[in-house]
């Protein structure tokens, strides 16, 4: 790899995108929509496992005895909540060598397929109740599955819409990686709530929660259509002269370690304070503030909305005035906030907009570093490891930043008792991931992809 890492090539930014291995071009809109499609589906699920995670540390993991931890049942099905995390490495190394050597497309249909089959599997797996010590190692086992196939998804997904996107526009293009994380974390959150309010909660604790889950095989089967309408490999002509076998794609070397090294650190805030805010917080609510499972999901589905309001604007933002200042100010923002809103949420004083208002702000703020963060990634990597460089370097950020939070926190929280635990975690390292971002170049957006 040629150059600092994040630096792109010069050249006119409408020059035509490196889109892997004899490949055909495809459509932006539809290079969009079938990116799209799987993380849709990929972070619904994540966010009803994040909404169901007492109702799942309830079903699957041992009761605490007399005497014993009573977070001990959470903080189990928050390891398994993070064991998925720590199989995105190598979901990320294994379908995006895949993607840069055979095709997008080949990948992204595997990993979709994959992820819904697995996703569909929680929904029928049997609980402690009926399948005894063996239902906690089945639940890891999918999450597992669903960890590799989520270590794929991104950089499959996030190349193929940043270098199909139109001249000018692949901050906005790639900014709907992270908007379908939104609407996929909204559509978790409202089918959670949804099926609460119409369930008893014996009922919701006995079979209910498995709904939303099951849920997850008509939009898979949907984005999985989408992906396999995409076209593929072209079919060679007969030539006089066989043509000579392309060269496969170059191992990562010394440079694309650094850069997957940097990427991590320009990326960490915006894991941490993700999950923190997004995903984290309903449990944390119930756990740390005696909030109702209701409540809870109120104030998550608040700050996702303000999360998804503001990811397409931070995107295009950042195609006009760089990805540098649009990500800094994400990160200083939560790293200056995340304290404030915390306290502001545990008064009891408060008044009930200025609470909706802090939690809408919140989103909004981790908006900011999700918009430009895909296509500022993507900038960093040339074609032939793209898939392989940046699907790393957000999976290994989002393993131990963003999996491991809810374990952190929960377990943080209970040693110390400070209710601020989670403020500390994601604004500190937001501050650090602001240091990487700082060294940005101001104009990676304006020029062509690598």
């Amino acid at each position: 790899m040629t150059g600092p890492p994040g630096a792109a090539a010069p050249g006119p930014s409408a020059a035509p995108p490196a889109t892997g291995p004899a490949q055909r071009a495809v459509p932006p809109r539809r290079a969009l929509l079938a990116g799209a499609a799987g993380n849709f589906v990929e972070w619904y699920e994540f966010g009803v496992y994040g909404c169901f995670a007492t109702v799942i540390a309830e079903r699957f993991f041992t009761p605490a005895a007399a005497g014993a931890d009573p977070a001990a049942p959470l903080l189990a099905a928050y390891a398994s909540f993070a064991v998925a995390f720590f199989f995105r490495p190598a979901g990320a190394l294994l379908f995006g060598r895949l993607a840069d050597r055979a095709g997008r497309r080949r990948a992204l249909v595997l990993v979709i397929a994959l992820m819904t089959l697995a996703t569909t599997l929680i929904g029928l797996l049997p609980d402690r109740a009926t399948a005894g010590a063996a239902a906690p190692w089945l639940l890891v086992l999918l999450r597992a599955v669903q960890g590799l196939c989520a270590g794929g998804e991104f950089g499959g997904a996030v190349a193929l819409m940043t270098e199909h996107a139109p001249p000018g526009r692949r901050g906005r293009y790639g900014a709907w990686q992270s908007f379908t994380v939104a609407l996929g974390l909204l559509a978790g959150a409202a089918a959670a709530a949804l099926t609460a309010s119409l369930l008893s909660p014996a009922a919701l604790s006995g079979w209910g929660w498995r709904i939303p889950f099951l849920l997850a095989l008509p939009l898979g089967l949907t984005a999985l259509a989408l992906r396999t309408a995409l076209p593929g490999p072209p079919t060679r002509t007969p030539a006089p002269e066989p043509a000579p076998a392309p060269e496969p794609a170059p191992a990562p070397g010394i440079g694309t370690v650094r850069a997957v090294v940097l990427g991590v650190g320009r990326i960490m805030g915006w894991s941490a304070a993700g999950y923190t805010f997004l995903v984290v917080l309903p449990s944390y609510l119930q756990s740390a503030l005696g909030a109702s499972f209701r409540e809870a999901l109120i104030a998550t589905t608040l700050a996702n909305l303000g999360f998804a309001a503001s990811i397409l604007p931070a995107g295009r933002l950042s195609d006009r005035v760089g990805r540098r200042p649009v990500m800094l100010a994400g990160a200083l923002a939560v790293a200056l906030c995340a304290l404030p809103l915390l306290h502001l949420l545990r008064d009891p004083d408060a008044a009930a907009p200025a609470k909706a208002a802090a939690l809408l702000a919140a989103g909004a703020t981790v908006g900011l570093l999700a918009g430009p963060g895909p296509a500022m990634l993507a900038e960093m990597f040339p074609s032939s490891v793209r898939c392989t460089g940046l699907g790393l370097a957000y999976a290994l950020a989002n393993a131990v930043f963003s999996g491991c939070a809810g374990l952190i926190v929960t377990a943080l929280t209970a040693a110390t008792g400070d209710p601020d635990v989670p403020a500390y975690y994601a604004g500190g390292l937001c501050a650090l991931s602001a240091l990487a971002l700082a060294g940005l170049r101001g104009d990676d957006h304006r020029g062509a992809l690598r």
